[in-house]
């Protein structure tokens, strides 16, 4: 079945179930985030992380399975997780205060370098990054497939979690930058407007 293309869904509105969904998680995520922070509760952290992630999921896969995919949504869905993935960061930072050189430069990837790569898809006629594919596969796969999703969201506070010190959180932390550097640099010599294979 053919994707579609940006003209086939400008029509479509905003309010829709897919962006339902991105808000409820965002306000649920959150808000068990300030309730771990107040508690002190890893439990509830980790509940907060949950919601984000699961939330995560079924908004986009709500959005693909009810064709209500919108360039607005991925923008709504791109802030969303910046909201909730720095909350919950620093609900994991008060709780584990010798992470704190990886959760920084976890901060400082995803809230500057991925959120500026995810909002690069508005220099093409694609619905959001899971589009990505048909601009740069490589970029794709590194960035947005669902396995680099996973480890790019998942992968630090697993480790900040489990890693008995915060050397091995620290390398993983510093190996996502370089992947976003270098995607960032293959992007922006791509230029915008129409597409051309990779």
């Amino acid at each position: 079945m053919r994707r579609p293309t940006v003209p086939d869904r400008l029509d479509r509105p905003v309010l829709n179930v897919p962006n339902a969904i991105t808000a409820v998680r965002t306000i649920v995520s959150m808000a068990l985030a300030v309730y771990a922070l107040t508690e002190m509760s890893v439990a509830i952290a980790v509940a907060a992380y949950a919601c984000y992630w699961a939330g995560d999921i079924l908004d986009g896969m709500a959005a693909r399975l009810l064709r209500q995919e919108t360039r607005a949504g991925a923008v709504f869905d791109i802030v969303a997780d910046r909201a909730c993935g720095s909350l919950c960061a620093a609900t994991l930072l008060a709780m584990r205060p010798a992470a704190a050189l990886p959760i920084a430069i976890f901060l400082i990837q995803f809230m500057v370098l991925d959120c500026l790569l995810s909002l690069t898809f508005l220099r093409w006629p694609i619905l959001g990054p899971n589009d990505f594919g048909v601009v740069h596969r490589q970029v794709y796969r590194w960035n947005w497939s669902p396995p680099a999703k996973a480890i790019n969201t998942g992968g630090l506070v697993v480790l900040v979690l489990i890693a008995p010190s915060p050397v091995w959180p620290t390398a993983f932390a510093l190996a996502v930058v370089l992947v976003k550097a270098l995607s960032l640099g293959t992007v922006s010599r791509l230029g915008g407007g129409p597409i051309r294979p990779s």
